[in-house]
């Protein structure tokens, strides 16, 4: 029988909890996520993308997630759309 993973998403708001998983992952970021069924939009600002590709911006989310996608019973199954900014005057 497989170990399931400490961070595995085990109850409450799945939105929150990916929400406070992106807030944890990357210093200082702000995090909005909503969807449910599997199916999410996540919007992310963060001084930490300045000067970075989106598809490295994208990377540092999905950094901080990738353990809540993967498997069979998986909380995300997909993220539909994803937009990372860096906040003004950073």
């Amino acid at each position: 029988m497989s170990e399931a993973h400490p961070s595995r998403f085990t109850g409450g708001s799945i939105t929150d909890h990916i929400r406070e998983r992106i807030e944890a992952g990357i210093p200082g970021a702000k995090a909005r996520v909503q969807g449910g069924g599997g199916h999410f939009t996540i919007d992310v600002e963060a001084a930490d993308f300045k000067g970075k590709t989106t598809l490295e911006k994208q990377r540092l989310v999905y950094g901080t997630i990738t353990d809540l996608m993967a498997g069979g019973d998986a909380p995300i199954h997909a993220v539909d759309t994803m937009t990372t900014r860096v906040p003004e005057g950073a």
